[in-house]
């Protein structure tokens, strides 16, 4: 009787896990943006036909580096506008001056305008500086506050001096440990690549911070031979599956925005972003 009675425990047991099997919630895959300081000087020539272009390629949202063109001071003009083409606003890339006492509630209003939820500062002097890290963190905790207050998620990006070593970690280390759980660490995989570190690492080290990711292909600064390797995504040596499934399994990832700064083989800004798209497609169709 006894052993009637453990066969029929497994038994459910089985039946239990299959059916949570079934029932478990599909794989969400983060939504593609691109940063658009990959096609700056497009921009400029042509705003409006640029984005039209961005929008063909296929991508869900735009990541604003300060270029608003002919909408600067029109906020629901440009929304208008990225409706037309189906564009979301990922993020946009802000200035602490942005948000200084004199410009805050204006910028505000205009990001609140345009549907921006995230605000992302894209680079600092003093964020690799021993002498400067804390006076800058200190910043970057006071503008979150207020910023939140608002209803904005606001978080910092990397280039590759963060990864520097500091107090036994690096300055990344030291950002993420001296912000607060919800501050957004916007990884640019290409920069962590190009500092010869294993971006999975500090996705894995620091849970559902990783909100929104560049997907960038950089080549790592070392004197390794990379031949037949380049700066278009698929194309390099970033092992984007291990970065992708960490992004998605851990990093909380809402967008992966692709970015371009090389334009290998005499490639145009828009025609390596396109690659590059493709080169991001593809992966993430065998994940």
């Amino acid at each position: 009787m006894k052993i009637i009675k453990w066969v029929a425990a497994i038994l459910i047991l089985n039946v239990s896990c299959l059916s949570q099997a079934k029932n478990a919630e599909p794989q969400v895959i983060p939504k593609i943006s691109v940063q658009l300081w990959s096609v700056k000087n497009e921009l400029k020539q042509d705003f409006k036909g640029t984005l039209q272009k961005i929008s063909a390629m296929g991508f869900t949202g735009v990541e604003f580096a300060g270029d608003f063109g002919p909408y600067k001071n029109d906020a629901p003009g440009l929304k208008r506008f990225l409706d037309s083409l189906n564009l979301q606003v990922s993020a946009a890339h802000v200035r602490f001056s942005a948000f200084d006492e004199d410009n805050f509630a204006k910028s505000v209003a205009f990001y609140k305008a345009l549907a921006t939820d995230t605000l992302i500062i894209p680079g600092d002097p003093r964020s690799a500086d021993i002498e400067q890290i804390d006076s800058f963190i200190s910043d970057l905790n006071e503008l979150f506050v207020k910023l939140k207050s608002q209803g904005f998620k606001f978080g910092f990006h990397n280039h590759d001096k963060e990864f520097n070593q500091h107090k036994a970690a690096t300055f990344w280390d030291h950002i993420a440990r001296s912000t607060p759980k919800d501050f957004v660490l916007q990884m640019d995989v290409g920069w962590v690549t190009y500092a010869d570190k294993n971006p999975v690492t500090y996705i894995e080290r620091y849970p559902g911070r990783t909100l929104t990711t560049h997907i960038k292909a950089k080549l790592p600064n070392t004197e390794q031979d990379f031949t037949g390797k380049r700066q278009i995504v698929g194309d390099d040596v970033t092992d984007w599956n291990a970065v992708l499934n960490a992004e998605i399994a851990v990093g909380g990832t809402v967008w992966f925005v692709v970015e371009q700064e090389e334009y290998p083989d005499g490639l145009s800004p828009l025609d390596a972003v396109k690659l590059s798209k493709q080169g991001l497609d593809k992966i993430i169709s065998g994940l």
